[in-house]
Formats: structure tokens, sequence, C-alpha cells
């Protein structure tokens, strides 16, 4: 009975911390939605007003709808963003598996090789990055970009989910060998299914920085065809006047899928938060 208690306590609380700093998120999201249905005199004179008859402006939404690929540009963050998250959470499942499941002769130094990657910031090998992409031939390419957020995102997804994996019951594992499971069948049957919460948390945490990220775009694929939304809107800011209705409108259409997602993943972030915190 206590530990019912304790859970649905902890679970209470760990759903009013998140839903404190959602609000905090929320709030600049807030401004510029707001904004982006306002004139350009309207923005500067009053940022925090509601649009009214006279202040409401769409023209930013039409800029951006029919002046450049939006829609391209969209659908190349969408198809980047969905594949990178799958791939660091399958990859990264996999690994944290084998870490935890075998005891082999380097398994604490290549769990702290992978540790050391939360510590030393991926861009610091841009150069190198650049040139093995320049000599594989993936250099404006969607496919550069995904493999690069995939190497981003493992050293996160491994450390957390190994944790994860280490709870996991041992008998159950064994009783699918003993019923003749191959590992790949007990870790897509019997393991993957119960890392749902923990695999949520690591996409959550995965996303938006890929979504947002505006330096590897512009250094693997600046190209018209595999800009990025983030990129993409770049096109609206200029050296000497920046169409401030475009900006914000793009911004706006682009917090739309994080938002979706978002919502999605929501339940099982507090799921995955709380068990960790009531182990």
């Amino acid at each position: 009975m206590s530990s019912a208690k304790q859970s649905r306590g902890s679970t209470f609380v760990v759903h009013g911390i998140l839903t404190f700093f959602a609000a905090l998120a929320l709030a600049p999201i807030y401004v510029i939605v707001m904004n982006a249905f306002k004139s350009r005199q309207a923005i500067f004179s009053a940022p925090l007003a509601l649009p009214t008859p006279e202040t409401l402006d769409v023209t930013g939404f039409i800029s951006v709808l029919t002046e450049g690929n939006f829609l391209s540009y969209f659908s190349n963050s969408l198809i980047v963003t969905v594949v990178a998250l799958a791939g660091t959470i399958i990859f990264g499942a996999m690994a944290a598996f084998a870490l935890s499941e075998y005891r082999f002769r380097f398994n604490s130094i290549t769990g702290l090789f992978f540790t050391v990657g939360l510590m030393i910031p991926i861009r610091l090998g841009t150069v190198g990055i650049l040139n093995m992409m320049l000599h594989a031939d993936l250099v404006n390419t969607r496919t550069a970009l995904i493999l690069v957020y995939i190497a981003q995102g493992l050293p996160v997804a491994i450390f957390v989910l190994t944790e994860f994996m280490r709870t996991i019951s041992v008998d159950l594992k064994n009783a699918g060998r003993v019923d003749g499971l191959s590992e790949y069948a007990i870790f897509f049957w019997l393991v993957l299914p119960l890392l749902r919460p923990s695999m949520v948390s690591v996409a959550v945490f995965t996303m938006i920085p890929i979504w947002n990220d505006l330096w590897f775009p512009l250094i693997l694929a600046p190209s018209e065809e595999t800009k990025t939304i983030t990129l993409g809107a770049q096109v609206f800011l200029g050296q000497y006047v920046t169409d401030w209705n475009s900006v914000l409108a793009a911004l706006s259409l682009s917090i739309l899928p994080i938002l979706a997602l978002y919502m999605v993943f929501s339940k099982g972030l507090i799921r995955g938060i709380t068990s960790g915190a009531v182990k």
C-alpha cells in the first residue's frame, strides 16, 4: 500500500514539475506565434499584445508558403528527425543490451568510451566529419545529417538505456533462452517492449536538438534540395532588412511537429521519469 502511495505521489510531483517547466518553455512559443499574426509595426510597438482587427496581418504566412520551398524544408527536417531518432533508439538499445547483459574483457572501457561522448561536443569534430562525408560522397544529402545526429544522440541513449536495461529480470531472459529464442529474438521481443518508457525519454530529449540544429545543415547539407526548416528560415534574414513577419511565420509553422511529437511522447516521458525515481 505504501509503495502504491509513494508511486502516485512521485507521479504527481513529477507531473507538477514538468507542467511548470512546460509553461516556462511555452511562453516564448506563445509570443512567437502571437506576433506571427501581427503587422510589422505592431510587432515592435506592442510585442506582448494580442492581435486585433487593426494589427492582424498574415502576409508572413503567405510569403513562407509561396516564396520559399517551405514544404521541402519541412519534409527534410521531418525525415531527418524521425529517421535519426529511430536509429539512435535502436542502436543505442542494442549497445546498452550488450553492455548490461554480457561480460567481456573491455566492457567497462567500452562503456566509458560511450560516456565520454556526453562530455565532448560533436561539433569539435566538424572538420573531420566534413572530410569523411566528402570522401563518402554524402555532402548535400539527408543521409549525412542522419548519420551525424545518430552519432550525436548515441551517448545519451546508451547511458540512459543501460541503467534501465540492468533492471530487467534476468530470469525472463534466461527463460527465453531455455525456450530456444535467439539473442536477437530476446532483445526485440522480450527486452525492447519493456524499455518503452525509457526510449520515449531518450526520444524527447534527442529530437529537439536535431530539429532546431542549424550548424550541421549549414555545413553538410546547404543545398536547396536538402535544406532543413531551420536553415531555410534564414532566407528571410537579410544583411540590411529582415522580413520579421515571414521569420515568425516560419518559426510558428516549424514548432507544430515538435509540439505534436511532445504531446504523443509526454505520457511515456512521465512514466519513464517516474519509474526511474521510485527504484
